[in-house]
């Protein structure tokens, strides 16, 4: 049911898909009356809690999961700029029903509807095994909310023309894989990628397919009729095997599967014409301990770099590219310019964000007074595809 908060709406959540284990999302027909259930995708606790602080509000996990919410200053026929976020996790948890992503300041200070997307985790979204799942279900859902979207956001008070994808991390990298995706051409019109680790976008299928057997092996049951916590206690064990193999703390067990050259070759052109910002913050690696000792050069080697040949490609192939890095250190915390420290700035509340680790000693007004002025620039993206002033932790055009 729509609730109201102050000057804004926040429906949901809305199913806008339904699917079936290991099976392609389909739209909601429209002879389901069914309530939503409200539920988010079975996830083991986040590897970034010590970081992030563990999420203060609690979900039912189910499969019945494709669910967002819509937050919007009204729905009349206002046609105001859609910003559609998709969460981080590493693919392995987190939600967009969670009220760490509430989107109420962006939509209250920006005049723009704000939509929030649930989407499959770990091996239920991403197992690659033959005869099971050919992979890439969580990326298929998410194209399912943004055709949802398309259909249906103007009855909110959105512009189904005028749509900006954002998202942080595996949320980000997922946005690129969107961006070549030939389906997804016309539902948007805007990117924001927020720290996507660049390197481990997807992995080849046959590096798929080998880790959905070590997956199977340690399920020991049927994986279309296993029961959740079987399910969850193998992909456990998947990360620890995945860990072993590769040494990367930073690389999770269950990624998107790479694209045919073929289907690559087509990136280019679905680049052609788009408003693309694309960024990082100052200090994100150190949120990955075990890579290493030196945050700053493993920041630079995994995420300024790549990032900077991404944005020369793109703008070879006809984007129009804006970049930027958050250099903001809160007091008191330990992890300086972390990743995931950009969220709090865009979304949730003071409640949502209540001692979270990495923003150290800095009190809630100081934390959205900052915010204001990096929701401003969010806003002015998404409305004209430019930022506007930028506050002095937000450096523009690195």
């Amino acid at each position: 049911m729509p609730d109201s908060t102050g000057t804004v709406v926040r429906s949901g959540p809305v199913r806008y898909a339904t699917a079936a284990r290991f099976a392609p999302p389909r739209p909601v027909d429209t002879d389901d009356t069914r309530p939503p259930s409200g539920e988010i995708c079975p996830q083991l606790p986040s590897r970034l809690d010590a970081v992030m602080g563990p999420p203060l509000d609690t979900r039912p996990q189910g499969e019945d999961c494709l669910h967002l919410t819509v937050t919007t200053p009204a729905r009349d026929d206002g046609a105001r700029p859609v910003l559609v976020w998709f969460h981080g996790g590493g693919f392995s948890s987190g939600a967009g029903l969670m009220d760490w992503y509430d989107g109420g300041a962006l939509a209250a200070e920006g005049d723009v509807v704000v939509v929030a997307v649930n989407y499959r985790l770990g091996a239920l979204g991403y197992l690659c095994l033959d005869g099971v799942s050919e992979g890439n279900l969580g990326l298929y859902d998410q194209l399912e909310a943004l055709r949802w979207v398309s259909r249906h956001i103007a009855a909110y008070g959105g512009d189904p023309g005028n749509v900006t994808a954002f998202g942080q991390s595996a949320g980000a990298l997922s946005i690129r894989l969107l961006l070549e995706t030939r389906e997804a051409r016309g539902l948007l019109r805007r990117a924001i990628l927020q720290s996507p680790p660049l390197s481990i976008t997807a992995r080849p299928r046959a590096d798929s397919e080998d880790l959905g057997r070590v997956f199977a092996d340690l399920l020991a049951e049927d994986p279309l009729t296993a029961g959740l916590p079987a399910i969850l206690a193998a992909q456990r064990e998947t990360a620890r095997a995945n860990l072993r193999r590769t040494g990367s703390t930073l690389e999770p067990p269950f990624l998107p599967v790479e694209a045919s050259a073929a289907e690559s070759g087509e990136a280019s052109a679905a680049a052609r014409g788009l408003d693309i910002m694309y960024g990082w913050n100052a200090d994100d690696m150190t949120a990955f301990p075990g890579e290493g000792d030196d945050a700053a050069e493993l920041t630079r080697r995994l995420y300024e770099e790549p990032l900077a040949r991404y944005g020369a490609a793109l703008a070879r192939a006809g984007a129009r590219v804006h970049t930027y890095r958050l250099d903001w250190r809160p007091a008191g915390s330990p992890f300086g310019a972390t990743h995931c420290l950009e969220l709090p700035l865009l979304l949730g509340t003071r409640e949502a964000w209540r001692s979270s680790p990495m923003l150290g000693r800095e009190s809630w007004a100081e934390v959205d007074a900052l915010g204001a002025a990096v929701r401003a620039a969010w806003i002015a993206f998404a409305r004209t595809g430019t930022l506007g002033p930028t506050p002095a932790p937000l450096i523009c055009g690195c």
